[in-house]
């Protein structure tokens, strides 16, 4: 079998047209005297996570974004929590916020979710927005598999009545993801397979999938001989080796699948620009 190179899934340049769209309502917005406002609450001394909320105030602050953050130490309270997210919910400046996953031993991230207005969810993950996703009606939708789509739309990836295979079946990815594709829409309605630790081997559905999303973080588990020559590649879960981000995917991967997101560059960037999408909608849903 002659070998192929995959196209490249650019989500870098995606994101760049999602802000530029951005842009435009953000000054729209200004004009009515409305600056959007993002909000972040960091829990624990979580070297990635607070990597990643340093680099969404970075991204609002290019955008002309009010950013309001807030860090609490690993010995915290859940009171002290419950504190800072009623401050968040009831400060008009902030339109949407993220409460950054995970959250140190005996704190409980669910409950402190569950107590965030759900229009201010940034993040697509209030059981109430879930819901509404669930139904297929309006709702903030989770970023990364929100950005996943607009990547497999935009680069042309047939997604209508075709097999789309998750594996990992977490709040943030696998279970938001597998409702959105399944959806009855035109850059939806796949049938959608989820696999995940209860599968003993995964090899027999990844390689039935048109479109494989890997999303269980666990460094390299999708290898070229588990993947439909042709098919298209998601990258999504990522872990550390020391201070280095591995990829779900194996390079060798490229080699066999006819579209692919990069480790850097692919869905990272689509999950940021979705967080900063989702609080520039709540603006505006605020103000009417």
């Amino acid at each position: 079998m002659a070998t192929m190179t995959a196209t490249k899934l650019d989500g870098e340049l995606l994101a760049s047209d999602v802000k530029t769209d951005l842009r435009a309502r953000i000054a729209t917005l200004k004009a009515r005297g409305v600056t959007p406002g993002l909000g972040t609450i960091l829990v624990g001394e979580d070297g990635p996570s607070a990597k990643y909320v340093a680099m969404k105030h970075r991204d609002a602050e290019e955008l002309g974004l009010f950013s309001r953050e807030a860090a609490l130490g690993a010995d915290t309270t859940q009171a002290a929590i419950d504190t800072v997210v009623d401050e968040f919910n009831a400060d008009p400046k902030v339109h949407a916020y993220i409460i950054q996953y995970p959250f140190p031993k005996g704190l409980d991230y669910e409950a402190a979710l569950i107590r965030v207005k759900p229009e201010k969810d940034a993040d697509g993950l209030h059981p109430v927005n879930l819901g509404r996703l669930v139904q297929g009606v309006e709702a903030p939708l989770a970023c990364t598999p929100a950005g996943i789509q607009m990547m497999l739309e935009r680069y042309d990836v047939p997604i209508v009545g075709r097999h789309v295979v998750i594996v990992g079946r977490g709040l943030t990815i696998g279970r938001p993801l597998a409702n959105l594709l399944s959806l009855k829409r035109n850059n939806a309605n796949a049938a959608v397979t989820v696999v995940h630790t209860g599968v003993g081997d995964i090899a027999p559905y990844t390689r039935q999938a048109d479109i494989l999303v890997a999303a269980a973080g666990s460094p390299r588990m999708i290898k070229a001989d588990m993947v439909k020559p042709g098919a298209a590649v998601i990258a999504a879960g990522v872990s550390f080796e020391g201070r280095k981000a591995i990829s779900d995917v194996d390079d060798e991967v490229a080699e066999v699948a006819g579209w692919l997101s990069p480790r850097i560059g692919g869905v990272g960037p689509m999950t940021r620009a979705f967080l900063l999408a989702n609080t520039v909608a709540a603006a505006e849903k605020a103000v009417g």
